[in-house]
């Protein structure tokens, strides 16, 4: 087994006998990597804390050569997740780690995605705003993951012919990933109706750079939820388990 040192983004922990537990990790330089951490959660470690839901952590992984759970056997904390005043900030990240966690493919490098992630869960762990700001943050992780692992839904033209799409009102079709024409529309089943101003909200959205303040659009927010939602739970084949938290009261006083 060869060990390995790479930037780590802690998707998922589950425990494993008393004191180690199975992580998903996803790295910037092996992609994503699940690893047996032995002992992680002893009072002193190797650990050290590290691996902390939606922590950035330094890594040195053994990576195996047939198959089966490779072995994590130190991590250094970088940053931690802070709730701070916002548990709807805290939620958004764990719904974003959940999606990354389910559209990548173990092994598979890949830097941009790593730091796209990263980035949007820093910017959901620094947020004191309103809660319309958060939604803004995960609307942009959402559509930053499923752009770059190549499921990013068609906004500008057809998904089927790729022809123009326009009106005050277009069909948006789950199965076939994106905005559709008048005749790709017909015959089709699992087609919603999207508005234009909800179409340019998350145009904006998917183009918008890294580290660009957006100002939240909240009447807007509700029907490219309810697109996006089913988008995903189409694409995924289930809703995401942690966005049933959000529809819940989330007010943390400080």
């Amino acid at each position: 087994m060869a060990a390995e040192k790479t930037l780590a983004l802690v998707l998922q922990a589950t425990p494993f006998g008393e004191t180690s537990c199975v992580v998903n990790l996803l790295t910037r330089d092996l992609g994503k990597v699940r690893a047996l951490a032995k002992g992680a959660w002893r009072p002193k470690g190797p650990f050290d804390g590290g691996l902390d839901l939606l922590s950035t952590c330094e890594v040195i992984v053994l990576r195996r050569v047939s198959g089966g759970l490779d072995l994590l056997t130190e991590a250094c904390l970088l940053s931690r997740f802070r709730i701070g005043t916002s548990l709807p900030a805290f939620q958004a990240a764990v719904c974003l780690s959940e999606l990354t966690d389910a559209v990548t493919a173990d092994a598979d490098p890949h830097p941009e995605l790593f730091d796209a992630a990263v980035a949007r869960i820093h910017a959901l762990s620094a947020h004191r705003g309103p809660d319309e700001a958060v939604e803004t943050e995960r609307f942009r992780g959402e559509l930053a993951v499923l752009r770059l692992t190549g499921h990013g839904p068609a906004l500008e033209r057809c998904a089927a012919c790729l022809g123009e799409v326009s009106g005050p009102r277009v069909p948006f079709g789950m199965l076939d990933g994106g905005v559709l024409c008048p005749g790709c529309r017909r015959g089709k089943r699992l087609v919603a109706s999207v508005s234009a101003a909800t179409r340019g909200l998350l145009q904006r959205l998917a183009a918008v750079p890294p580290g660009t303040d957006v100002a939240p659009e909240p009447r807007l927010h509700g029907e490219a939820r309810a697109i996006l939602d089913s988008y995903l739970a189409h694409l995924l084949g289930r809703r995401l388990r942690a966005g049933q938290w959000l529809h819940r009261p989330s007010s943390v006083k400080p």
